[in-house]
C-alpha cells in the first residue's frame, strides 16, 4: 500500500500532465501538417527483413511511394521498419511516431521522427493525415489499431477512408467470427463490414488508395467552385 504522502504528490502531479499530452499533440500537428497526402501502414514489430510479411510490406510501401504518398508509421522495427526503410529510399517523406516501450526502439529509418509518452496522442497522428490506414498481420497492437480505426469511422468520430488488411490467411478468420458473430448476432450491421478491404495483393491496395485519393480531390475540387461561384 502507498503511503499517504506519494499518494498525496501524484495528485498534485496530474494536473500537470495535462501540459505534456498538449505538448505532444501541438508537436505532432507542428511536424505533420505538411506531409499529405499520406499513408499509414501498420503492423507486426517482430518481422524480420527476409519475412514474407517484411517483404510484402517492403512492396507495399514502395509502391505507394511510387504514387507520391507519404508513408506514416508506428516508428518501431518489423512492419514498421519495412515502411520506412522504402519510403526513405524512394525519396518521400518517412514519418515515425515511435510510443515508449519497453524493449522496443525506433527503426533508423523516418525523415520525421516524433516521439509519444501517450498511446492516444499517437493514435490521433496515425490517422489524422491519413489517405488511407493499411494493416498487415501484427499483435495486440496491431489489432488495437484496427478496432479503433473502424469504430472511428463508424461512429463518424473521423472522415471516412480505405482500411485495408493485407493477408487473407492472417485476417480470414476474424472476418469470418465478424460475419458469424458480430453481424450474425446483431451486434453490428452488415452495413458495418463494408468498412474494410481485405486483399492479399499490393495492385488491389494501390487501386484501392488511388481510386480514393481522386475521388477526394475531386470533391475537394466540386467544393472549391461553389465557393468561388457563392
Amino acid at each position: 500500500m502507498q503511503p499517504a504522502y506519494e499518494i498525496d504528490k501524484l495528485a498534485k502531479e496530474e494536473p500537470w500532465r495535462v501540459f505534456r499530452i498538449i505538448g505532444e499533440f501541438v508537436e505532432g500537428f507542428d511536424h505533420l501538417s505538411t506531409i499529405e497526402p499520406a499513408v499509414t501502414i501498420y503492423g507486426s514489430a517482430r518481422a524480420k527483413p527476409g519475412d514474407k510479411v517484411y517483404q510484402l510490406t517492403d512492396e507495399i510501401a514502395r509502391g505507394l511511394a511510387k504514387r507520391g504518398f507519404s508513408i506514416v508509421t508506428g516508428g518501431g522495427p518489423g512492419v514498421m521498419e519495412a515502411a520506412n526503410k522504402a519510403a526513405q529510399e524512394i525519396g518521400v517523406p518517412s514519418i515515425g511516431l515511435h510510443i515508449e516501450l519497453p524493449d522496443q526502439s525506433p527503426n533508423p529509418y523516418p525523415t520525421i521522427s516524433i516521439h509519444f509518452h501517450y498511446f492516444f496522442v499517437r493514435k490521433v497522428m496515425l490517422v489524422k493525415y491519413a489517405t488511407a490506414f493499411i494493416l498487415l498481420p501484427g499483435g495486440w497492437g496491431t489489432l488495437d489499431e484496427t478496432f479503433e480505426t473502424l469504430t472511428l469511422i463508424q461512429t463518424e468520430k473521423i472522415r471516412p477512408f480505405p482500411v485495408i488488411l493485407v493477408g487473407s490467411d492472417y485476417w480470414g478468420g476474424l472476418v469470418d467470427w465478424m460475419k458469424q458473430t458480430l453481424v450474425g448476432k446483431d451486434f453490428v450491421s452488415a452495413t458495418d463490414l463494408k468498412l474494410f478491404s481485405v486483399t492479399d495483393k499490393p495492385e488491389e491496395v494501390f487501386t484501392i488508395v488511388d481510386s480514393w485519393y481522386k475521388h477526394q480531390q475531386e470533391l475537394k475540387g466540386i467544393e472549391k467552385n461553389k465557393i468561388a461561384h457563392y
